[in-house]
């Protein structure tokens, strides 16, 4: 599994979604969100394959999802334990 395998895609579903990376067929990890109009991402959850953890890719889709924040102007609020350790470790 290189960089360039690890795309992370945004569904959106009526005020909820994801990010998901699909690593190999029935295999993905993701992060999961809900949103309600001009209101916060709520990040909810954030998981990834036993066997692929330590290799970034829940770190992939938090950097995902704060470059969304960015570009949307909107704010995250990390109810998952792992996006809110991510937040005071990462500017």
């Amino acid at each position: 599994m290189t960089e360039t395998e690890l795309v992370v895609q945004r569904e959106d579903h009526a005020g909820q979604g994801r990010y998901v990376i699909r690593i190999a067929p029935g295999l993905e990890a993701e992060m999961i969100f809900s949103k309600a109009g001009d209101g916060p991402m709520v990040i909810t959850h954030t998981e990834v394959p036993e066997a692929l953890e330590g290799r970034g890719i829940a770190s992939r889709l938090v950097k995902a999802a704060v470059a969304d924040a960015r570009a949307g102007g909107f704010k995250i609020t990390p109810l998952c334990t792992y996006v809110a350790a991510q937040f005071p470790r990462h500017s």
